[in-house]
């Protein structure tokens, strides 16, 4: 069989990564591209590694032409980027000195290095300061007709259908807190590729004065946002992290003043706080002296059937706050920060600290994590780690993060998936307080069976009474 060849015009540097040639162009007269230029024995350039991103390299006497151009050089920060505005006050676990270090050092302190009593007392710790809680979270399982041709569609997969299914839920639950009408701006947190912003729109494709914000810190391949051309809608990103982002100061948002409708789906871990502390406090707080007008009165086909105790005077007077609502499905408690954590009064208020909260973070992956009773190889890691909040489960695979060696046999599957299950509970309740001491009606519910996602409690608040 003949070896293979570049094809023409290519690059004939063969990548043994990949085995294959690389595909890059290879400029006129030359046998490799730019980046494998040093091959040819005839090139005497010397190429050296980018200082501001050593996995790609640069001729040398070209490198001040290639600074001034890299995709890897630090961009003009944004109007609206403010360093660390929602990252939440620090307090003594995070400042200098021996107590800082002593709580620094604990975080890398595994579950499984607790011996058996220290576990106990903090199980102990944990139920008491649960007791009262609701557990089980009630089930509102909801879907929308906007989405039902791509869920009856035969071409899905599992996974389209999982993440279709989650998605018309959540369109169900914003629907029934009158959230999709017009005159509001939808902020989706975490937004990866826009899927969530895509069926909202889709929702409310007859409805006027509409914008949506997706806030993304990565850059996202096979986004959505092009495929909304309406001249009644925009689509616009933010490429920022939530912890510097100051709504009010974004300019298509300052100048529309809508209400703000903030969105998540799988909004991971610290990233929820954030979210939070962004809407709640640097966007909310300062809205609040200004005068908007109005909203527009709702579409028809956004009228649901309201709570009792709900009148249409209140709706009125909800649809001009600044924040309108909040849907944010909840994930990876794992990866939560007590720096960040928005309900650090509520843990202090019920004898609770940064220590147990560290251990109830890590030991909250015991409801998802899928443990059996004879350790199993630690599974990989996906690949689209920026898009955890558009996958269907991420679960640790560390057996430190998980403890599953301490507890073998110490308890059973079905207490450790418990255990797990209050330890969320008790981080989001914390969210749940600080909601409701802000003038917010919060609550959790279960939006989808675990069949399809065992992440699958939704955090809805809008505001109060006043």
């Amino acid at each position: 069989m003949a070896a293979p060849q570049p094809q023409p015009g290519r690059c004939g540097f063969f990548v043994q990564r990949k085995k294959r040639f690389c595909r890059m162009v290879a400029a006129a007269g030359r046998r490799f591209c730019g980046e494998h230029g040093p091959q040819e024995d005839e090139n005497e350039r010397k190429r050296i590694p980018c200082p501001l991103d050593p996995k790609h390299t640069v001729y040398e006497d070209q490198l001040q032409k290639h600074l001034r151009k890299c995709n890897s050089r630090e961009k003009p920060k944004p109007v609206y980027f403010v360093q660390d505005i929602n990252a939440g006050l620090k307090d003594v676990a995070e400042t200098p000195g021996k107590r800082g270090a002593l709580f620094f050092l604990l975080k890398k302190v595994p579950v499984s290095s607790l011996s058996k009593e220290e576990l106990e007392n903090l199980i102990v710790k944990l139920r008491k300061a649960s007791n009262g809680l609701e557990h089980p979270l009630r089930e509102q399982i909801l879907s929308h007709q906007a989405l039902q041709d791509a869920l009856n569609d035969p071409k899905n997969g599992e996974s389209a259908s999982k993440h279709l299914k989650q998605q018309a839920s959540i369109l169900g639950n914003m629907e029934k807190l009158h959230l999709l009408g017009p005159g509001r701006c939808f902020v989706e947190f975490g937004a990866g590729r826009g899927k969530l912003s895509h069926w909202v729109a889709a929702a409310l494709q007859n409805v006027e004065n509409v914008h949506f914000l997706l806030v993304e810190r990565a850059t996202t391949r096979f986004k959505v946002d092009g495929k909304h051309k309406r001249r009644d809608s925009a689509f616009e990103r933010l490429q920022v992290d939530i912890q510097h982002l100051c709504l009010n100061k974004v300019p298509s948002l300052e100048k529309k003043k809508l209400p703000v409708v903030g969105v998540g789906k799988h909004l991971c871990g610290a990233a929820t706080d954030l979210a939070l502390r962004c809407l709640v406090e640097s966007y909310a707080a300062c809205c609040d002296g200004e005068s908007e007008e109005p909203a527009p009165k709702r579409c028809r086909s956004a009228e649901t059937e309201v709570a009792p105790n709900t009148s249409a005077d209140q709706e009125s007077r909800d649809d001009c706050k600044p924040v309108a609502g909040i849907v944010i499905a909840l994930c990876c408690h794992h990866k939560c920060d007590w720096t960040h954590y928005v309900g650090r009064e509520f843990f202090t208020s019920v004898g609770l600290g940064p220590v147990e909260f560290h251990y109830f973070q890590r030991m909250s992956s015991w409801a998802t994590c899928g443990m059996r009773e004879a350790p199993a190889p630690a599974p990989a890691r996906d690949e689209g780690e920026e898009e955890t909040h558009d996958t269907a489960d991420e679960q640790p695979g560390s057996e430190a993060e998980s403890g599953s060696g301490a507890l073998q046999g110490a308890l059973s599957v079905e207490e450790r998936k418990e255990i797990g299950q209050l330890c969320k509970l008790l981080i989001d309740h914390g969210r749940l307080q600080y909601l409701e001491q802000r003038g917010y009606r919060a609550s959790l519910q279960r939006y989808t069976e675990p069949a399809v996602s065992l992440e699958n409690v939704l955090l809805t608040a809008v505001p109060g009474q006043l």
